[in-house]
């Protein structure tokens, strides 16, 4: 890639990483291990029991225990990079949840960009990095032997989709991103050529396609010169396919559909999918807090804020254990404060103390936040503690640079 060309592309880069999350990250908190009904045969391969076990724990947010069986599928099936590729998966979104980068609200800009994060395990960094090793020689093996072989060419582009989600968010190498993430879609195009019934492979192919078909005029024609282009209609129909196509990328295309249908402002097909996935999965705190935020953009304050104090209701009573719920009273601060109910949001901010062990971002968040609603309340002592529990919580980060300016001239907007 010549150098002219390159600067064209931060946008896109971001936009990119961005995807990934939405395709890789949000599936995390989106199944209920514990829903008691019928359900079919498992659509993960290999289709062994242990695997399903290990896919409800994932989704319920239970990393460890899912790891450990994905390890022992890896011990059963060693040559198979669907099982691979799983492991790599959970040891992946495992440690992306310890880092809190996982929290979606981020994405809805370029926030995560610099979102202050824990730094990466570098122990976890190099098993991520080790398992992407292991799982490309499985399929480089395949592919070797048959490079017509859909599904090794399938898993491929899921290693590197995997990759390019490794490599943005925790190495932050946006161009490395990049590369992965077109080559995952290069070989997810070309398992359609191969079976246009795959629908599975519709994931990728259709969310690389509504986000350059979303670009800039500018943008796409320096994305066109490396042979990158897309097509918003294209991306949403090959989405939708994905969704009813039942394969293990189902769900995960579901969650792409509401994303991105907010993003068209399609508003009440985005609820309509989203509250059927809250059905099915109850447990889920990341689509139950999306129900909010979509009446929000509908310009439904008091809808939204009945969803969002459910949620909360909700975790309070046990239904999301091992996720951080507190996000949403974040959330519903953040509503409140935009509707100049500064006493209201103060009182929503404060709630994330009566979590018992939460996030420390979210926790600094919220304390910063308080602090500037009690300023805006003149309660300048409230405010004067508030922003010494953010110099407590980290002292070396942007939170905490605000709070030290604020202990000295108070907050106003």
């Amino acid at each position: 890639m010549s150098r002219l060309v390159q600067p064209s592309f931060t946008r896109p880069v971001r936009i990119l990483a961005r995807v990934l999350v939405c395709l890789l990250g949000w599936e995390c908190g989106v199944a209920n291990a514990q829903a008691k009904k019928p359900v079919p045969e498992s659509p993960y391969r290999p289709r062994d029991p242990l695997n399903a076990a290990a896919f409800e724990r994932f989704y319920n947010l239970d990393f460890d225990r899912a790891v450990v069986d994905y390890e022992r599928v890896v011990e059963k099936y060693p040559d198979d990079p669907f099982a691979m590729n799983h492991l790599l998966t959970g040891v992946l979104f495992r440690e992306l949840y310890r880092m809190g980068a996982l929290n979606t609200r981020e994405y809805e800009n370029d926030s995560f960009l610099n979102a202050p994060h824990h730094n990466a395990d570098p122990k976890a960094k190099e098993q991520i990095k080790q398992l992407v090793k292991r799982a490309l020689r499985l399929e480089q093996k395949r592919l070797a032997s048959n490079p017509k072989d859909a599904d090794a060419l399938y898993a491929r582009g899921v290693t590197r989709a995997q990759f390019a989600t490794y490599t943005a968010l925790i190495e932050h190498a946006w161009f490395s991103a990049l590369r992965n993430a077109v080559g995952a879609r290069h070989d997810h195009e070309k398992v359609l050529e191969l079976s246009p019934d795959y629908a599975d492979a519709k994931l990728v192919v259709g969310a690389h396609n509504y986000v350059l078909g979303s670009l800039p005029w500018g943008v796409k024609v320096a994305a066109s010169l490396v042979g990158l282009g897309g097509s918003r209609e294209k991306g949403i129909r090959l989405l939708r396919e994905a969704a009813d196509g039942g394969g293990e990328a189902a769900v995960d295309a579901k969650v792409v559909l509401v994303v991105f249908l907010r993003r068209e402002h399609r508003y009440d097909e985005a609820l309509e999918l989203d509250r059927g996935l809250v059905s099915q999965y109850p447990q889920s705190s990341l689509l139950a807090l999306e129900e909010g935020n979509l009446l929000r953009a509908m310009d439904k304050p008091l809808e939204a804020a009945a969803s969002y104090r459910r949620v909360w209701k909700s975790g309070r009573e046990g239904h999301y254990p091992a996720q951080h719920y507190e996000l949403v009273a974040l959330t519903l601060g953040d509503l409140l404060r935009s509707q100049k109910d500064y006493e209201g949001a103060a009182a929503a901010y404060e709630l994330v103390n009566q979590v018992p062990q939460p996030d420390p971002e979210l926790k600094q968040k919220a304390s910063l936040s308080a602090g500037e609603m009690y300023d805006l309340l003149r309660r300048r002592d409230l405010a004067i503690k508030k922003y010494q529990e953010v110099i407590a919580l980290n002292s070396g980060n942007g939170p905490a640079e605000s709070a030290r300016k604020f202990m000295k001239d108070a907050y106003r907007e």
